[in-house]
């Protein structure tokens, strides 16, 4: 009886032990991997993509678009005012449930 008892209590401890050790192994490697520098081609991708949201800031628009793609785009946006009526075609839509 006792012993049966200590072997359940054990299997208890066990799991959570084993619980305990899986959440503090996965924190780690989280931890671990924000401490890390990145990878160059990460690194050089996300410097990229920084680069690209400040010109496009400065520009105010898509960066090198030359006259040849503001047209494209006016023409492409008369085109489906047309086809699909009136508002404002460059914004998302706002959706309203009620």
């Amino acid at each position: 009886m006792i012993l049966h008892q200590i072997l359940r209590l054990s299997s208890v401890f066990r799991s959570a032990v084993s619980i305990h050790l899986r959440r503090n192994i996965g924190l780690s490697a989280i931890v671990f991997n924000k401490a890390k520098e990145l990878d160059p081609v990460q690194k050089l991708f996300l410097d990229k993509i920084r680069e690209y949201n400040t010109k496009s800031k400065q520009a105010g628009g898509p960066v090198d678009a030359g006259p040849e793609f503001q047209k494209d785009m006016n023409e492409s946006l008369a085109r489906l005012q047309r086809a699909y009526g009136e508002g404002d075609l460059t914004k998302f839509p706002e959706f309203k449930f009620e």
